[in-house]
């Protein structure tokens, strides 16, 4: 039974403990190539009219054989995976300034509870 307090709009938390995709990939390429491998290179690479050993190669650090932005593009088109795009977001828009105010409304709310436990711990405050 529902309790009489409870709206029927209810709003959830969501907890997310999976690590940022900047800290999960080294670059939008690495990126590219999980998904390229999860959804199978024979069909990624007929999707893209390219050989699987070439995209593979591309995907790879090869030295001479990069994987292009025109073909990110049709990467991100066909198959529509837009991690890399997230990716990138993250990487080069992640506003670093939410976080620093986070930090220092996190040490504000704690200070005062910081400086009557130092002075509890003897150090003079």
């Amino acid at each position: 039974m529902r309790s009489g307090n409870i709206s029927q709009q209810q709003n959830q938390l969501v907890l997310d403990f999976e690590p940022g995709l900047t800290e999960r990939f080294g670059s939008a390429r690495e990126c590219v190539a999980q998904g390229v491998y999860q959804r199978g290179l024979k069909r990624v690479a007929a999707d893209l009219n390219e050989a699987p050993g070439n995209l593979s190669v591309k995907l790879s650090d090869d030295p001479v054989r990069h994987f292009s932005l025109d073909m990110f593009e049709s990467y991100v088109e066909k198959t529509g995976d837009l991690t890399p795009i997230y990716y990138l977001v993250e990487k080069f828009l992640g506003d670093k300034r939410n976080t620093k105010q986070a930090a220092v409304e996190q040490i504000q709310a704690i200070g005062p509870h910081l400086v009557e436990l130092l002075r509890q711990a003897g150090v003079s405050v």
